[in-house]
C-alpha cells in the first residue's frame, strides 16, 4: 500500500496528491508551515497510545472530528499497522498522511544502534513544528548516508533530545532524562511512568558530553518505534556495547503498558 494524504473538515475529507509522495516528511515540507504529530496504531489500526495527547499537539483540532476520520481512513490498512501524521497549517487548514507501519528489525531492539550528536536545535522545542523537518533535512539524509540510526540534539555540550525522538539514559541505578529545552513526547511521558511503576527512580538531569564514558546504558524513544536501546554516541560506546538491564526492563514494562492503555480512535 502507498502512502495516502488527506485534507480534513470537519465532516469530510478529500484525498490530495502532491509532487513527492515517497515519506510523511517529503509531503510535510510541501505543505503550509504549522504543527503536527506522528503516530503509530495497534490492535488492527483500532487503537493509539496517548492519542489524546498528540491530538492537543494541534492548537484548534477538533480531536472528535478527527477521530471519526482517522477510524475510517484507516480501514485499508488494518491487516497491518499503520503510522499516521495529524498536521494544522498556521492557516487552521488540517492534513492526515498515513502510510503501512514498517517495525524496525528485532535486530534492533535487540543489538541496539548507533547515533551521533549535531548542534541543530529547535527554535520552540515545546512545539512540535513543520518547520523543523525541513530545517533539519540534511542531518537526516547525512545519517541516512552514515548508516547512524538517529542525531542527538546538543546545547551547550549537553544532550537535549533526539532529532525524532527523546532521550533517557542511566547512571547507577537511576533513570535520567531532559525536561527542559526539549520536546516533551508522548512515549517519553508513557516510559516514565512505566519506569516508575516497574520501580526505576527517574530523576531530571541533562547529559554533559564530557560525561559519556561514565553512562552506563541508553535509549530513546519515539510513538513509530518504542525503546530503542542505544550503544554508541558518537565514538564512544554505552556500557558493554549491548543494551543493559534496565533498558530492556523497561522495554518489557512499555509493550506490557502499550497493551494495557493504547486508546480506543
Amino acid at each position: 500500500m502507498t502512502i495516502k494524504l488527506y485534507q480534513i473538515e470537519k465532516t469530510q475529507y478529500s484525498p490530495i496528491m502532491l509532487a513527492d509522495m515517497t515519506s510523511l516528511d517529503a509531503i510535510t515540507q510541501q505543505l503550509p508551515d504549522g504543527y503536527y504529530s506522528t503516530f503509530r496504531t495497534f490492535a488492527g489500526c483500532t487503537r493509539v497510545l496517548g492519542l489524546k495527547a498528540h491530538l492537543r499537539r494541534l492548537p484548534n483540532a477538533d480531536a472528535s472530528s478527527l477521530r471519526r476520520h482517522l477510524l475510517h481512513l484507516l480501514e485499508p490498512y488494518r491487516l497491518s499497522e499503520a503510522r499516521v501524521r495529524v498536521m494544522e497549517t498556521k492557516q487552521k487548514q488540517f492534513y492526515i498522511s498515513i502510510e503501512p507501519l514498517k517495525p524496525l528489525a528485532r535486530e534492533i531492539y535487540e543489538n541496539g544502534v548507533r547515533v551521533e550528536t549535531t548542534t541543530i536545535h529547535r527554535n520552540d522545542p515545546r512545539a512540535k513544528s513543520t518547520a523543523f523537518i525541513s530545517a533539519s533535512d540534511e542531518e537526516r539524509k547525512h545519517i541516512a548516508q552514515a548508516g547512524i540510526f538517529e542525531a542527538l540534539l546538543v546545547k551547550n555540550g549537553k544532550i537535549l533530545e533526539g532529532m525524532t525522538s527523546n532521550f533517557f539514559y542511566v547512571q547507577g541505578n537511576m533513570l535520567y532524562t531532559a525536561q527542559r529545552d526539549i520536546l516533551l513526547g508522548v512515549t517519553r511521558t508513557m516510559v516514565i511512568r512505566a519506569a516508575r511503576g516497574r520501580g526505576v527512580e527517574v530523576k531530571y538531569q541533562l547529559l554533559k558530553l564530557n560525561q559519556l564514558s561514565a553512562v552506563k546504558e541508553a535509549f530513546i524513544t519515539s510513538s513509530s518505534r518504542g525503546i530503542v536501546p542505544v550503544i554508541q554516541i558518537d565514538h564512544v560506546t554505552i556500557g558493554q556495547g549491548s543494551p543493559g538491564k534496565i533498558t530492556r526492563l523497561l522495554m518489557s514494562a512499555y509493550e506490557a503498558y502499550v497493551l494495557k492503555h493504547a486508546e480506543k480512535i
